[in-house]
Order: C-alpha cells, then structure tokens, then sequence
C-alpha cells in the first residue's frame, strides 16, 4: 500500500537531492548560468509523469486506510502534528510533485524576462523552458491517458465487450435515444457508445451487478455516414450508415445529435487520411505520368536501390525522376521519356527503367517485381504500411521520421531516422542497441495488451 501511494517518488528525490540540487547550488554560488543547468536535467523531469498518473489513486487509497486502519491513521496524525510539517495534511504534501514541473517553468519564464538578450544563457534558457514545457505537456497527457484508460475499464464492465479496452480507442460520448424500426413505427430504447473509431448501440438490461447493457450491433468509423430523416410519428430523426448496420435513430437530447457523430467521423477520417498519405507511393501505372515527391538528401545515408552508403567523391546523390527516390550513379544511369514532363528523356533508376520500358504490371520477371515491391514498402518485407510520420510530445519540436508498421504479432512500429536503414534480428527483439549497431534510432514495440 505504501508503495503505491508514494509511487517512484524515492527516484525524483535521489534525482534531486544527487544531481540537480547540487548543480543549481554550484550555478548560484559559482557560476551564473540556469539555464544551461535546467537543458541538462530537463530530460529527467519526465519521470513525474509516473507520479502524476498516479495521484488519484494514491489519494483514494490514504483515505481508505484512514478509515479502515486504526494503526495507519494514527502514523498519519502522528507525522502530520510535526513542525516540519508546518500544519499541513499529508494529501497537501503529496500535491507538491505535481506543482514541481509547472513552476519550473516559471521560474524559467520569469528568468527570461530579467535576462539581456545578449547574454551567452538567454539562448539556452529558451531551449531549456522548450524542453520543460514539453515534460509538463508529458504529465499532462499522463493524466488524461490514465483517465481515459479508466474510463474504457467502466464501460466495458457495463458491457462486456472485451475489444472495448484498447490503448487506440478514445471513448467521445455516450447517451439514450429511441432505435425506430425498420418494419413498423415502433421505437426501442437504445443506450449509444460514441468511440473515435466505432459506435456501440446497446440495450439497457436490469442486473443489481456487473454488465448493464447488451451490445445489440458494431458499426466502424471508416465509411460511417450520417443523415436527417423524416418521421411523421417522430421527430428530429436521422439515420446512421456504415458498413455493418444501418440505424433509424431519434435524438433526445442535444449531445448526441447528428452534428456530434459527424465531427467524430470527420476526425477519424483525416486521421485515416495522414496514414493513406504517408504511405502512398507512386503505382506502376502512375510512374512516369505523375511528378513524385522527392525524398530529401538528409534523410538517406545508403543508395536505396543498392544499399551502399553515399560519399562526397565517388557514390554521390542523383534523384530518379520517376519515383523520387535518392540513389548513386550506378543505380540512375537510365534515361526515359517521361510524360509529365512533355515526355523528355529524364535521368531515373535502374527498377523504374525496367518498369517504364517493358509491359506495365505484365510479364514483369522476379527481379523487376521486387524492384518494384521494395519501392511501395522499404523497410521490413512483412510491413503493413510504411511512410513519413511527426514525432514528439510538442508540435513546435516534432521530428519527422521513417515509420514501418509490421504483421508481426504483436504488430510493431519501428521509427528510423531514414527510410532505408535495415536492423538487424538482434536489434529488432532487444530494448537496447547492442554494442556497435546504432542503426535504428529510435524502436518501440506497441504490442495489443
């Protein structure tokens, strides 16, 4: 019990009363510079966001053991009478954490309003505050990923539906309207689950315990459309349409009309969008009649048709100009009229010169088709989808990164620094870069539990 109201708290204070203590110490009596003392540490502040996600639960369980222990009761009173305490409950104590990261930051701002623009610190101080903010905007959305996880646990005890609890479903609203029927003009009572990505319709059922309702059907985001009807024996009627059930519902109160479903399916549709786009490539039949996106010189390091690695002297960068992709003059030494541009002979690899100049999608040998299936998926053979994706915890500093999701099971997202950087078996089943491999820059395992 003890350690789950305190949580990590022993780590953020070894992490204080160890390095960060002694350094802001040394900054004030020695050398001025607080902002280059918060950069360094910053990253370290994350470790609230166990804390803070905590929080509730450490609370509810002080007050339960108040009442329900004499003894525990006592200590706390025992403790809480101290001097030090300074006549403060113990639950006020526990809310110092959390206020910690929040008034770092301003102390950070204040410090920048005081310091010249031209001093060595002040350029630092902005990218230490940047760095704290994103740890309070980590404990933030600790906070609201506990609560939301708690929130899919209710739901699914009322209706025991098991894929309910999923780290990707996000529940929006719930409400009671009436379910008109398709064959007559009776209505049902029907009880609606809104998720980001599916709507659960549900009969109410009495039951002094456990499951409340019965999941009467499932209808999917993707596809989902929603219209007004008209009913001369109901009013404010609208019908819901999607893949599996089509819905005749009456709207009861205004937080579950029409307008709400449809802001939910329009989120899930530019969601959806983000994922076609980033890995979309050019098809067989596009190649050669649409200009492609080019991938940026930076964000290679190997010829992605050869694999060799680039070199300022003899394996520079040249672009195909067919699909965009950064290969060596090896690899583009082809030439072929391309129709987007007036159909001028245009310099392109060696796998889209097999394409452009033999039967489109016909007749293609082995080599020429995983030429051209190593175009639409780089990265792991097994790969689902693969693209360019924003990575970070603030807007302002997002990443952009290669991303591959696999089939394997549990599905895995790997996050590489470029698009064509391959890991090894090793790599790929380890938490930590072995020694002398630092070809994955970033790997993370998100598996459906």
């Amino acid at each position: 019990v003890i350690r789950n109201i305190f949580a990590n708290i022993s780590s953020i204070y070894s992490f204080h009363s160890q390095f960060l203590l002694p350094d802001l110490e040394n900054c004030i009596t020695h050398c001025p510079g607080l902002g280059k003392v918060l950069l360094q540490h910053a990253p370290f502040l994350r470790m609230y966001a166990d804390y803070v996600r905590n929080f509730d639960h450490a609370v509810e369980l002080v007050r339960t053991w108040t009442e329900r222990s004499s003894a525990f009761r006592n200590i706390i009173q025992d403790i809480q009478s101290q001097g030090i305490c300074g006549k403060l409950t113990l639950q006020h104590h526990m809310l110092e954490p959390i206020q910690r990261v929040p008034r770092y930051e301003m102390l950070l701002k204040d410090y920048l309003k005081k310091l010249p623009e031209d001093d060595p610190d002040y350029e630092i101080t902005q990218k230490s505050l940047q760095t704290i903010s994103m740890a309070a905007t980590h404990s933030n959305s600790a906070i609201q990923k506990a609560e939301g996880l708690k929130r899919l646990l209710e739901i699914y005890e009322m209706v025991g539906e098991e894929e309910v609890v999923n780290p990707t479903n996000e529940f929006l609203r719930e409400g009671r309207l009436l379910k008109l029927a398709a064959r007559n003009t009776s209505a049902m009572e029907r009880h609606l689950f809104l998720f980001n990505n599916f709507l659960l319709c549900c009969s109410p059922k009495f039951s002094l315990v456990g499951q409340r309702f019965t999941v009467r059907c499932r209808i999917g985001m993707d596809g989902m459309q929603v219209q007004q009807t008209t009913n001369e024996d109901h009013p404010y009627t609208f019908q819901i349409s999607g893949r599996e059930r089509i819905l005749e519902l009456q709207a009861r109160w205004i937080k579950f009309c029409p307008q709400v479903i449809r802001e939910a399916i329009d989120v899930f549709q530019k969601k959806n969008d983000t994922f076609r786009l980033a890995s979309r490539e050019l098809t067989t039949e596009e190649l050669g009649k649409r200009a492609p996106r080019w991938i940026r010189d930076n964000e290679v390091i190997l010829c992605m048709s050869c694999m060799e690695p680039f070199n300022a002297l003899t394996r520079r960068r040249h672009h195909c100009r067919a699909c965009g992709f950064v290969v060596c003059w090896k690899c583009s030494d082809y030439k072929v009229a391309l129709e987007y541009d007036g159909y001028k002979l245009n310099k392109v690899c060696k796998a889209c010169y097999a394409i452009l100049t033999g039967p489109r999608g016909e007749g293609l040998d082995g080599e020429k088709r995983r030429m051209l299936d190593s175009k639409a998926s780089p990265g792991p053979t097994d790969s689902v989808m693969s693209g360019f994706l924003q990575y970070g915890d603030n807007p302002q500093t997002w990443q952009r990164v290669w991303s591959v999701l696999t089939r394997a099971e549990p599905p895995v997202l790997y996050l590489y620094s470029v698009p064509q950087v391959k890991c090894s078996e090793k790599l790929c089943t380890s938490a930590k870069v072995p020694s002398g491999e630092k070809m994955c820059s970033r790997l993370f395992s998100y598996s459906r539990q």
